[in-house]
């Protein structure tokens, strides 16, 4: 018989790893008067950069400089930190040894390059972005309505595969709407056994799960900085390298060419250059460089600390907003058991825009309103036709942003907003509304003026 002895009670336990920072410690005026620390739930639209990716910045900026052909020291530093930077992203998402990086201004601007490269027809849901509905539009596209629950659609995906030779399948990662995950190890494997390759709009997917595309047998991914903590203006195509070699660049110019020259008659005539650089000029070393370090600081915590993080606080808001009356969540597929840190609902009775109001302006709350560019999907989601309310928590949020959200929507269902508000220039508005909204100083808008909206 073993014995089984008991643990030392002064055996030391392993720290719990401590989640990157975030840039914060922001305070918004309220239209009651006094301020807040602002509750950012908004971060699916954009988030915040860590204060490891601002550091990083600030300290590339002295050796900021043009890129692969400068002789320059300050030129060789940058061009060595743009390639480390396209290595860090390709291990960062799994990528295989032959994949290629091609670093682009966001999502949207991947997935429009990816749509100039397909060599046949695209399919997609209608859960979709946006984004990954509207590139492919000129590829011989067909968009597929999303069945009510996660096996009937992935059936109807093989059925409309199968019906159809197609190049190419785009799906979402996580759905910017609901955060529900689709399976994409499945997704690709169903996609391949009809001959078509995959992209993943991992858009709402990186910031908050480890990625292997290679594992995963995904083609193609795309991603934002700006939602990747690194709001630097870059974002990535990642994926297998013959399609992207021999397609236009897309875009002419820079360094996307190896040789330019006039023939007598008048014309330029150009080699190009294989991928990435083929698709990159203007290449923006500054983004790249962010959103690299984006990638080095999230590596050590998208396993563990940050899914249980999120799942923790997106728990607390499910069951917060269940308790409440006339408050809805939206739900794509209900068997789905897979979500990442967004959930959208709707108060009957209550405009969106106007439930988005009343949490800014009189509880210091940002959330998202409208249909999230991804209109098919709200038209047919019961109640969200004229739009709802997105909650979409990350790295930085805490559980008194949580509570703060919750309670701000008990005070409205309950008694009302405390303050008057309009639709101004199609938008839910405090009217009036007395917060400063040019807290930098930067003086008028010409386009808010023309608009009609006063600062």
């Amino acid at each position: 018989m073993t014995a089984v002895l008991p643990a030392r009670p002064d055996t030391p336990r392993p720290a719990a790893p401590r989640l990157p920072r975030v840039v914060g410690d922001l305070e918004v005026p309220l239209v009651t008067g006094g301020r807040v620390p602002y509750a950012n739930l908004d971060l699916a639209a954009s988030a915040p950069a860590l204060c490891a990716v601002a550091d990083h910045v600030a300290t590339l900026l002295p050796y900021y400089a043009s890129v692969h052909r400068g002789a320059g020291y300050a030129s060789q530093v940058c061009t060595s930190v743009l390639e480390r930077a396209r290595d860090t992203v390709a291990r960062f998402v799994g990528a295989r040894a032959d994949d290629v990086v091609v670093f682009t201004r966001n999502t949207t601007d991947a997935l429009n390059l990816l749509a100039g490269c397909v060599p046949g027809g695209v399919l997609c849901l209608d859960v979709e972005h946006h984004a990954n509905l509207l590139a492919w539009r000129s590829a011989g596209h067909r968009v597929l309505r999303s069945a009510g629950t996660v096996e009937r659609t992935l059936d109807d995906l093989r059925a409309a595969l199968a019906a159809e030779p197609t190049a190419l399948l785009a799906v979402t990662g996580a759905s910017n709407v609901t955060g529900e995950v689709l399976p994409l190890e499945r997704v690709a494997a169903l996609a391949h056994a009809a001959g078509a390759r995959v992209v993943v709009d991992a858009a709402q997917l990186a910031p908050h799960r480890r990625i292997d595309i290679a594992a995963a047998g995904v083609d193609y991914l795309a991603l934002s900085g700006h939602k990747l903590y690194a709001p630097y203006g870059a974002g990535a195509l990642v994926g297998r390298r013959d399609w992207l070699d021999v397609a236009a660049p897309h875009l002419a110019g820079g360094g996307a060419v190896r040789r330019v020259a006039t023939t007598p008659a008048g014309t330029a005539e150009v080699t190009w250059a294989p991928a990435p650089h083929r698709h990159e000029a203007g290449t923006h070393v500054l983004g790249a460089a962010a959103l690299a370090q984006a990638c080095r600081t999230l590596d050590g915590v998208l396993d563990a600390a940050g899914p249980a993080h999120e799942r923790a606080l997106l728990d607390r808001l499910t069951d917060g907003l269940a308790a409440l009356p006339r408050v809805r969540p939206l739900r794509i597929w209900p068997d789905s058991t897979d979500r990442v840190a967004v959930l959208s609902f709707v108060v009957d009775g209550v405009p969106a825009g106007l439930v988005a109001a009343h949490l800014s302006a009189e509880h210091g709350v940002g959330v998202r309103d409208g249909k999230f560019c991804a209109h098919p999907l709200l038209d047919r989601l019961p109640g969200a036709a004229d739009g709802a309310v997105r909650a979409s928590l990350g790295l930085g949020t805490t559980a008194s942003d949580v509570d703060r959200l919750v309670e701000a929507v008990r005070s409205l269902v309950t008694h009302g907003p405390r303050w008057t508000y309009g639709v101004v220039d199609g938008r839910w508005a405090p009217t009036p509304d007395p917060r400063d909204h040019d807290p930098l100083g930067l003086g008028p808008s010409r386009a808010l003026a023309a608009a009609g909206c006063g600062e």
